[in-house]
């Protein structure tokens, strides 16, 4: 199991975690929902083969907030994550992932690499 903290302050960010292959991407909404579902499931997180960013179920996160920068909280219904990272440690104010939760985007939070800092729990 592994645990995400700020690289800055070292405060945690996720709970304890298990790495799993990275999942196909959903293109539909599931009947009856607005919004794509989470591209992770709840206490997963997979390495991203594509750029290396480490994916999180939104659910997954937490000492984290908004980015200061407006320009960055763009989105429709939700964030679209296309305007750099969009999150910040709320400790320190350190910039550590990037929130996709628009409606045509599936939900998913990107932790950036070098933002964070991982700690494998003995359990694992």
């Amino acid at each position: 199991m592994t645990v995400f903290s700020c690289m800055n302050c070292q405060q945690h960010i996720s709970p304890d975690l298990r790495e799993v292959p990275m999942p196909p991407p959903v293109i539909e909404e599931a009947p009856g929902h607005r919004f794509l579902p989470s591209l992770m499931s709840r206490g997963s997180y997979a390495v991203s083969p594509h750029n290396g960013v480490l994916v999180l179920n939104p659910d997954d996160v937490s000492g984290v907030a908004r980015h200061p920068d407006r320009g960055r909280l763009n989105g429709c219904c939700g964030l679209d994550g296309l305007d750099g990272p969009n999150l910040v440690c709320d400790a320190c104010g350190a910039e550590v992932a990037t929130q996709q939760s628009d409606c045509w985007s599936q939900q998913l939070i990107a932790l950036i690499p070098d933002a964070v800092t991982t700690t494998i729990s003995p359990s694992a």
